[in-house]
């Protein structure tokens, strides 16, 4: 099991929340989050409460302030651990239509260019069969990012995305 503690201040003071698991709504805990101590495990934060908005991972490390976790204000609402996946296989099937349509790709690595690869961008359904992923907004691994856990996506937004636009994808690795 994981284990995050949050902080309303800057360089780990003020009131803080341990964690250990999904956190729907954090707001009833704290006011606001300027750093964070991830002990061990891997965490999704959002700035929004019942995981959405803008999503981060963390990883086992400090974050003395929200800029270090690349955020641009010190909201974080919710939280999700990200179960250890080492050792299984990571697999998704991505597909260019809704509700699993048109022409599937299968994908067992990290992509850092979905588009030079499949020769799209648009991925509007997909089947998460081992692993955990990330899809990020634009190639090799850069703007929003969206946390895609084993399971079956019949649209974009099912993954909170905003478009069906792809940039790159990478799976969730060694903690």
């Amino acid at each position: 099991m994981g284990k995050i503690i949050f902080y309303e201040d800057k360089n780990f003071e003020g009131h803080q929340y341990e964690c250990s698991g999904d956190c729907a709504d954090m707001l009833c805990y704290l006011n606001c989050c300027n750093s964070i101590r991830v002990e061990n495990g891997c965490f999704m934060i959002y700035e929004q409460p019942h995981f959405s908005g803008q999503q981060y991972l963390l990883r086992k490390g400090e974050y003395p302030e929200y800029e270090c976790w690349l955020g641009k204000n010190d909201f974080v609402c919710s939280c999700r651990v990200i179960p250890m996946t080492q050792g299984s296989s990571h697999e998704v099937k991505l597909f260019e239509r809704m509700e699993f349509g048109g022409q599937m790709m299968d994908l067992v690595d990290d992509c850092p260019n979905v588009m030079n690869i499949f020769h799209t961008n648009n991925i509007f359904s997909c089947k998460v069969v081992g692993g955990n992923w990330l899809f990020y907004e634009h190639s090799n691994y850069r703007g929003r990012m969206y946390l895609i856990r084993p399971g079956e996506y019949t649209r974009f937004t099912e993954w909170g995305g905003k478009s069906a636009c792809v940039g790159s994808i990478k799976r969730i690795i060694d903690y």
